[in-house]
């Protein structure tokens, strides 16, 4: 099966949302592929790290909010641009990207997360 982008953007969104709003391990269950390379420093690589983080997210913030402002997909990788909102109203923006196998599945993840300043010298928003 060749690269769907549209599928894989698709997948990509509905893979985060699922974990981030509580349920990682069907997340992992539909949409990841043999294996799960991990490059976030804080949570460990493979299929019971990402799921142990999730749920301790879920458990420890689940006021949590995530709006998914962009989605770029390209040969086999998806880039989601995210702002999240967490409790006291603490707000980030994420740049996560996922490679695909050949099935259609998530196999890696990297990301980069900054956190929404209280001001900006040059007046735009982070997304």
């Amino acid at each position: 099966m060749t690269n769907n982008l549209d599928q894989n953007k698709q997948n990509a969104i509905a893979f985060y949302k699922m974990a981030y709003e509580g349920n990682p391990k069907k997340a992992v269950e539909l949409y990841v592929g043999n294996e799960y390379i991990q490059h976030n420093p804080d949570v460990e690589n493979g299929f019971d790290g990402f799921i142990d983080y999730f749920n301790r997210m879920q458990t420890e913030y689940p006021n949590k909010s995530i709006e998914f402002v962009r989605c770029i997909a390209e040969d086999d990788l998806v880039a989601l641009h995210t702002h999240q909102t967490w409790p006291d109203n603490d707000q980030y923006i994420t740049m996560d990207f996922f490679r695909f196998d050949t099935n259609g599945k998530i196999i890696e993840h990297w990301d980069a997360i900054q956190q929404i300043p209280k001001s900006s010298k040059n007046g735009n928003t982070m997304y």
